[in-house]
């Protein structure tokens, strides 16, 4: 499936896998052009996949940023529409504590309505009715259409539907410089090897500055980094906020079987993003702040601590994190640097990808001449079709249905130990691994986990991963590898258990540890 023709020039080549590249690639093959997405490691291994999971009704920025809000319920309705099967539509609820204002509250839901969101005030025993785990000591609600998202599923499904639709995808190998003729911007060098084009588009996030240099072009952007706590099991059924001004640890958004709390916005040096941890100092902050939206957080296990960073494009070099604006930035560097065939598309938020997608293949047809309409609103993505529910489907082709929706009917459990359950947790079967390594392109447990949830239900892998890369060496063809497979990814778990070492996390930990260790 992820494979280029190197000899092949393309209309566009797109840098960056996260969600804004994954959707622009999807936008441009369904235009017809020739296309190909280029990613240094694996599909959604930055900002994209480490977040809230949370989509925006554009409840939170009504009253700072209307124009990003009314995007954000626009953009959220259509991929409840055309993203059903990443979608958990939780609904949301916005809460006022004491030390909060009910002016402020009043204030919030006219903006809301102004820009076009239901926004509807309940009454404190109705909200705790709804749900009983938040703070009793609300003195205010409101109710709002939040939902949680699947981030690595959107972007699967992005992925997936481009190169059905002709794109190419390279992952794993880094662009190293812009192909430059005469002042114009010809394609990408991956290496050695030059990959003409006749528009680049850079959609890397936070690294998307040091690309445009390559090119030739300047971005002034600041990196934010925001950390956040998963918790160990789902608190509450909807998405719940704090109704005040953004700060730090605001949201708590319900996942698959878990919760995620965040976030924190600190401004950190780029050598710091290459390697972007949460810090113990950011946990207590979470959690001293978290406990105000649900007291139970107290006492919830935590399963580990993450951390990403905010591509935000800035004018002012002493703005921080939170007063600095998150809207999308499309630049043609063209008539803004003087460099042809190149375009940056950044900011935004993950509720936005669609749009920014389609407003930077807007541009690229532009550039190409061209005058094919945008389709990516009307068109559903692989996964969320419509599929009659079967009541003889076992358990485990379940799991993998609410994991790839309709896509799951393309998994073989008929082959022999096909069904084999390797990850309990999650019903993670072999099917689905042999799925995962043959459509999307895996080449890790960490890639693994990435696309399936493998090792991140309750054990957090201690119990399965060594069955899981048995498995994975095998499809692969590298059975011998198996034992280097359980290495790197312990290492890379092992980081975002770090923070949070203590209680059952840390005897988690030890009884990891003495499991694996050889």
């Amino acid at each position: 499936m992820f494979i280029h023709t190197s000899d092949k020039e393309y209309d566009v080549v797109i840098i960056g896998g996260g969600i804004t590249g994954a959707a622009t690639a999807r936008d441009c093959a369904l235009r017809g052009l020739k296309t190909l997405l280029v990613e240094r490691g694996d599909l959604c291994d930055g900002a994209s996949g480490r977040n809230h999971g949370l989509l925006h009704s554009g409840a939170r920025y009504a009253v700072t940023d209307p124009e990003g809000a009314t995007e954000c319920i626009s953009e959220n309705r259509i991929l409840r529409r055309i993203a059903s099967s990443c979608i958990d539509p939780t609904g949301g609820l916005f809460i006022t504590l004491p030390e909060d204002s009910l002016e402020y509250q009043a204030k919030f839901i006219q903006a809301c309505l102004d820009c076009g969101i239901d926004a509807e005030a309940i009454t404190p025993e109705e909200a705790l009715r709804l749900e009983p785990a938040v703070n009793p000591a609300l003195i205010g609600a409101v109710k709002v259409p939040d939902a949680s998202v699947d981030p690595f599923r959107l972007v699967d499904a992005n992925i997936l539907d481009a190169v059905r639709h002709g794109a190419d995808v390279i992952k794993f190998r880094e662009v190293t410089g812009m192909l430059k003729e005469d002042g114009c911007v010809k394609g990408v060098m991956l290496g050695d090897e030059a990959i003409r084009a006749k528009q680049v588009v850079i959609a890397a996030g936070i690294w998307s500055a040091a690309l445009a240099e390559m090119g030739g072009a300047h971005i002034s952007m600041m990196p934010s980094k925001g950390s956040l706590l998963i918790f160990g099991h789902r608190l509450t059924r909807m998405v719940i906020n704090r109704c005040r001004k953004p700060g730090n640890a605001d949201i708590l958004v319900p996942g698959d079987v878990v919760s995620v709390l965040g976030t924190t916005s600190d401004k950190v040096p780029f050598e710091d993003c290459e390697d972007v941890k949460a810090t113990g100092d950011e946990v207590n902050v979470l959690l001293q702040e978290g406990v105000h939206l649900v007291p139970a957080l107290s006492h919830t296990r935590i399963i580990r601590a993450y951390a990403g960073v905010r591509p935000l494009v800035v004018a002012d070099s002493s703005a921080s994190g939170r007063n600095v604006s998150r809207g999308i930035v499309l630049l043609d560097h063209e008539k803004r640097d003087g460099i042809p065939g190149l375009i940056t598309i950044t900011g935004g938020k993950l509720t936005t990808c669609r749009l920014m997608a389609e407003m930077a293949t807007d541009l690229v047809c532009e550039k190409l001449g061209l005058e094919i309409p945008c389709t990516t609103a009307q068109r559903k993505l692989p996964g969320s079709q419509e599929r009659k529910k079967d009541v003889k489907d076992p358990v485990h082709k379940r799991a993998a249905v609410g994991r790839h929706g309709s896509e799951a009917d393309m998994m073989d459990f008929s082959g022999k130990g096909a069904d084999e359950i390797i990850c309990e947790c999650e019903q993670v079967t072999r099917a689905e691994i042999v799925y995962a390594v043959t459509n999307l392109g895996v080449r890790s447990i960490s890639d693994l986990r990435r696309h399936t949830r493998v090792g991140m239900g309750t054990c957090q892998g201690s119990f399965c991963i060594s069955r899981v890369a048995k498995v994975l060496a095998e499809v692969l063809g590298t059975p011998e590898k198996a034992d280097e497979l359980v290495k790197d990814y312990l290492q890379e778990r092992w980081k975002g258990m770090t923070p949070v070492l203590w209680g059952d996390t840390l005897r988690e930990a030890e009884y990891m540890h003495k499991v694996h260790r050889k």
